[in-house]
């Protein structure tokens, strides 16, 4: 699925290189030796841009098209790493969806550690996912998160106005309990930047250990109820959303999901303060 109805011309060694033919700079020399045609023509300059699904183009006699685009939503368990690859060998992600021959280099948009789970958008889609990961786009993620103890409304607060780390200032955009679980709490928690492990070392320097975390939203996408390892395509309305969503030009408020500010508690009686102020 595009990004629109109508394909938008592109230069030709975006285009040889998105089509997996090889690198930008190696296509750029493909184009320069003469060995790329377009309609039958040969083509040399690099500046040439072509309409993809429109023009044929060719690399010595073998005709190029795009990889289709591909969004899945996964619940990634417990245990699976989001690298492309990984020296130890453990399972990843992108080895829960089956492999399509017609689909190449698929990823994850963003990152869960290891010992997180729940929602992962997995596509082959390079722009979208920069634009649901960069910071300046502000992106909210939302949580789920069980941790020991009860975190009281000054731990709350502390985590709205933000803790520093050695990557900077931390902090969560909205945060509420949801429930409590024995000697633990179930907090919805939600954040934009997506720094390493940023759930967890907040909440550990606030004195909650986190005991299980798993993502439910990302953007406007949900988890729903899909269950522990299972993935799905997102519909067409969900792809219409989510792109509508991510080329939408950023606020100044981080953008996704519902809010939840913390508040302090009312007074017991309901008895008001008395305005100083002179009638």
């Amino acid at each position: 699925m595009s990004h629109s109805n109508d394909p938008e011309p592109m230069r030709l060694q975006r285009f040889l290189a998105a089509a997996g033919v090889s690198s930008r700079r190696k296509s750029e020399e493909l184009i320069t030796k003469g060995r790329v045609q377009v309609d039958g023509e040969v083509v040399t300059e690099l500046g040439t841009q072509v309409i993809p699904g429109k023009q044929e183009v060719r690399v010595d006699t073998e005709v190029v098209k795009l990889k289709p685009k591909v969004y899945y939503l996964l619940n990634k368990p417990s245990g699976v790493v989001c690298t492309h690859e990984d020296p130890n060998g453990r399972p990843r992600a992108i080895d829960l969806i089956p492999h399509d021959p017609e689909v190449d280099h698929l990823f994850t948009v963003g990152r869960l550690d290891e010992n997180s789970e729940g929602l992962l958008i997995v596509t082959n889609d390079g722009k979208l996912t920069n634009r649901m990961t960069h910071p300046r786009f502000r992106v909210l993620r939302t949580y789920r998160v069980l941790v020991a103890g009860e975190p009281d409304y000054a731990d709350l607060k502390q985590l709205q106005d933000g803790l520093f780390f050695r990557e900077g200032r931390f902090k969560v955009h909205h945060v509420k309990k949801l429930k409590r679980q024995g000697k633990s709490t179930v907090l919805e928690l939600q954040l934009s930047e997506g720094q390493n492990r940023e759930v967890r070392r907040l909440l550990a320097r606030i004195g909650h250990k986190v005991m299980m975390l798993t993502r439910v939203g990302f953007g406007p996408i949900k988890l729903g109820k899909l269950g522990s390892g299972e993935y799905r395509p997102l519909t067409h309305q969900e792809v219409k959303t989510l792109v509508d969503f991510a080329f939408s030009k950023p606020g100044q408020e981080p953008r996704g999901q519902e809010k939840h500010r913390v508040r302090p508690r009312r007074r017991r009686g309901g008895s008001q303060r008395k305005s100083t102020r002179r009638k």
